[in-house]
């Protein structure tokens, strides 16, 4: 996609080529696509579901043979299966938690991300207040809806 500031996106020869066919045309066309997208992505997906869920049983039974074994790694001639332990943390008190981290100044608890809607609602109700090094990229995006009845 090609990030807009002012400028107009650069026509493309293919795009040069619709430029005179009739929108309502390209809006079909636009919607047999995605329709189409959304059939294989789902049969996809379902498939991919399927084997992560065979996927699961075969590490459950690897899981239980190496804990009935007492054993965290076991080299096999197809590659070595070690058990390790995942730890996953998470709150549900984010008040607190929010607290918590600005006492402590542990930052770096938290992912680097920033929150879509809350930096837009942020930099609405805040003009000429921006933090350091925010960068914004703006696109064009186009949606196709089907007619309303």
């Amino acid at each position: 996609m090609t990030s807009v500031i002012d400028d107009e996106a650069p026509l493309t020869e293919e795009s040069k080529e619709l430029a005179n066919v009739p929108m309502d045309k390209l809006a079909k066309v636009y919607r047999r696509m995605a329709a189409r997208i959304q059939e294989l992505t789902q049969g996809y997906e379902n498939e991919v579901e399927e084997i992560k869920r065979q996927q699961d049983t075969v590490k459950i039974a690897l899981k239980d043979q190496m804990l009935a074994l007492g054993v965290s790694s076991v080299r096999t001639d197809q590659g070595t299966v070690v058990l390790s332990t995942k730890t996953r943390y998470n709150t549900q008190d984010w008040d607190s938690s929010k607290t918590f981290v600005l006492q402590h100044e542990a930052v770096d608890l938290l992912e680097k991300r920033i929150a879509q809607t809350n930096m837009s609602t942020f930099l609405e109700e805040n003009p000429g207040l921006v933090p350091p090094g925010l960068n914004s990229v703006s696109e064009y995006a186009i949606s196709v809806r089907k007619p309303t009845k």
